[in-house]
């Protein structure tokens, strides 16, 4: 096994969790000095600053051709599915998350929406330049709405963070500038860590004999969305959850609007869908994203077992995605499980938690 990789590997590590933690303390140092909530920051400037990867890898793809515009549409859906079964339902596990009343009522609803949107405008195989504009004009759309609605917070936002950061002057200069420049660098950071351990794992992998289709199914895949876990994680253990929260529904909204618009729109003939995410991934996307709403509702809390549930289904698809790959026997078993006893248990499961939850609110 090469040293070098070994190396890089360990370094990408150390990169994602020093990127994370300077990301996480400049977001929520910038939202006291402006006077804008950590949710809302957590929606935009972290949110889309940790989907830079998926946007170059994206776009990149789609410029390259037929194929590439497969891996484009594969990137975003399979990064959404990640985003909240994986990284959601760690960051759970490891404490449970409070769920703000504006995520519920307003965040949730738009991108369970546009998941059903997506999966529309892809009905007929593709999606077009028109469509990617449409798309991409309602990122800027969403991102204007969220800043503005954030700025009504500001004085319940400064008071709340008076006591922890004492009392500054909005926007005062130097730290202001100091805040926006640890953002940039927690970034630059998380983009960079994450490169470096995707490549160091690889090497690792194909050096244990691994093949490229479990290579390319766990670690590709799951690598642009690196920037999210590290941030997602250090964040709810730091006890920012709106941010964490808030990375995770943000980064889902800005995938869809923002990187998959974009490149259906550089794309020379827009982006091509595969009959088999027609047929299961984009469903599974907006399920997963459907599924936010009732265990968000439930007490305005994500415990530690929905988390655990968000990540046992995790795990679940990404074993039927390596079954089917390999055509592997008990395919159909597992199927059959899933969708007649293990589904429809999560989903009476969930509602009866709502309900209780609703009704204990009432009494």
């Amino acid at each position: 096994m090469n040293i070098t990789m070994l190396l890089l590997f360990a370094l990408g590590l150390v990169l994602l969790v020093v990127g994370a933690e300077v990301l996480v303390r400049g977001a929520s140092r910038l939202a006291a000095s402006v006077g804008i909530s950590p949710l809302v920051i957590g929606l935009t400037v972290v949110a889309f600053g940790t989907s830079a990867p998926e946007m170059a890898v994206s776009v990149q793809s789609a410029l390259s051709g037929q194929a590439g515009a497969d891996i484009a549409i594969g990137n975003v859906v399979g990064s959404n599915i990640f985003n909240v079964l994986f990284i959601l339902g760690l960051s759970a596990i490891i404490a449970p998350l409070v769920v703000s009343q504006q995520l519920i009522r307003i965040d949730v609803p738009i991108m369970i929406g546009i998941s059903v949107l997506l999966y529309w405008l892809a009905l007929d195989g593709s999606i077009s330049r028109l469509n990617g504009l449409l798309l991409f004009g309602g990122i800027i759309a969403y991102t204007i709405f969220a800043i503005i609605k954030g700025r009504r917070e500001t004085a319940a936002v400064q008071a709340e963070y008076a006591q922890e950061y004492g009392n500054q002057p909005a926007a005062a200069g130097r730290g202001l500038l100091m805040n926006i420049a640890g953002i940039i660098a927690g970034l630059m950071l998380l983009v960079l860590g994450a490169r470096w351990l995707v490549d160091g794992a690889i090497v690792m992998a194909r050096s244990l004999g691994v093949s490229e289709l479990i290579i390319g199914l766990t670690i590709v895949a799951a690598g642009t969305s690196l920037p999210e876990v590290a941030t997602s994680v250090i964040a709810s253990l730091k006890g920012e959850r709106d941010i964490a929260v808030g990375n995770i529904v943000g980064s889902n909204i800005f995938n869809i609007l923002a990187v998959l618009g974009l490149s259906a729109t550089v794309a020379p003939a827009g982006v091509n869908v595969a009959a088999t995410a027609l047929q299961f991934d984009i469903p599974v996307m907006v399920a997963v994203a459907i599924a936010c709403l009732p265990i968000f509702v439930s007490g305005h809390l994500i415990a530690r077992w929905e988390g655990g549930l968000f990540f046992a289904y995790y795990i679940a698809y990404t074993a039927y995605l390596i079954m089917a790959a390999t055509q592997y026997g008990w395919l159909q078993d597992f199927r059959t499980a899933m969708l007649f006893f293990i589904m429809p248990l999560t989903v009476i499961t969930l509602v009866v938690s709502a309900w209780r939850s609703y009704a204990e609110k009432r009494h």
